[in-house]
């Protein structure tokens, strides 16, 4: 009986090595298979057009077509009726005065109403009438996309050399675009005219885990490691929704994303690690607003299946670096 136990101690760890390798194995199968479903690149029809500020129908540019605009900002909203007035009223101040300065800097800011069930579209549409719509333009979509499919709609709509993204709670000060726009500079020069630079709360994580449950920072490191584990190794604070991009590095990254919903930010640094584009990290002042659209638990867990998922998918050729048009 003293020998057995020291014989079986081995057998059941190859057991279990066993089992983890054959849950793998189904994991990437599973991962494989369900990659087939795909989100589409389709517009619906009216998604195609804008509404100016005379109330007439435009037909949206492409970001194929050559820049007009020095920056194009990209608001993604959905039902964000009281939080999107204090984050356009911010950001149109900075850049109007911005304008005044330099008359040669020339902007647009693009808010597009995720499928919004309240008033997002009418709020975003008073800024398009105030400051006309060559400088504002409210995107609606049909159906709710998440946040990725979001931004990647107004992107494939902007006129911008540079492309910002910018959360609608503008829990992000918008004069921190400068820093990411010193990060960008810091880049070059750009490889085939493609850096992106991030905005990051990194430098704030202590005080934010002086405020959080126990549960939510275990949470917080739990996502942290994932991301660093599987799929983006140099960059701490892949979730602030601050990104600068250079056009051509917009046009690539999101013309490959495949995942629309809370962990796009990582597929798209996870493809830009791929592409070779180089990425800064750079902090910013941010603050805390009310009316997340996050669930923590069931957000945590869809986003930790999406990091498993993005690198298997690509690790197993289910999902390919490849250009996609949308039409």
């Amino acid at each position: 009986p003293a020998m057995a136990l020291p014989l079986a101690l081995p057998a059941a760890v190859a057991a279990l090595a066993a089992l983890a390798a054959l849950l793998l194995v189904l994991i990437c199968i599973i991962a494989h298979v369900t990659a087939k479903n795909m989100p589409t690149l389709h517009r619906h029809e009216e998604e195609k057009y804008f509404i100016n500020a005379e109330g007439r129908r435009e037909s949206l540019p492409s970001i194929h077509d050559p820049p007009t605009k020095e920056l194009s900002v990209v608001v993604p909203s959905y039902n964000e009726e009281d939080r999107l007035p204090h984050m356009m009223d911010e950001a149109l101040d900075y850049l109007e005065k911005r304008q005044k300065r330099d008359p040669s800097f020339t902007y647009e800011v693009i808010v597009v109403s995720d499928g919004s069930k309240d008033q997002t579209t009418k709020v975003a549409m008073k800024y398009c009438k105030k400051y006309g719509s060559d400088k504002v333009r409210v995107l609606s979509l049909v159906k709710n996309r998440g946040k990725g499919g979001a931004v990647r709609m107004g992107v494939f709509s902007s006129r911008g050399k540079k492309i910002l993204m910018a959360d609608a709670d503008g829990a992000t000060e918008f004069a921190d675009i400068e820093k990411v726009e010193e990060g960008l500079k810091n880049l070059q020069p750009w490889p085939n005219q493609m850096a992106i630079s991030c905005g990051s709360r990194a430098h704030l994580e202590k005080d934010s885990i002086a405020k959080r449950s126990y549960f939510r920072t275990l949470l917080m490191y739990g996502f942290h490691f994932l991301v660093w584990f599987l799929c983006v190794k140099k960059i701490r604070d892949t979730q602030c929704g601050f990104k600068l991009l250079t056009r051509e590095a917009a046009l690539q990254t999101f013309s490959t994303l495949h995942i629309e919903r809370w962990a796009f930010d990582v597929e798209l640094l996870y493809i830009a690690q791929r592409l070779r584009i180089p990425i800064a990290e750079v902090a910013v002042n941010w603050t805390e607003i009310e009316g997340s659209k996050l669930v923590p638990f069931w957000s945590w867990l869809q986003m930790g299946r999406d990091l498993l998922f993005i690198r298997l998918r690509y690790m197993t050729g289910a999902w390919q670096l490849e250009t996609r048009k949308c039409n």
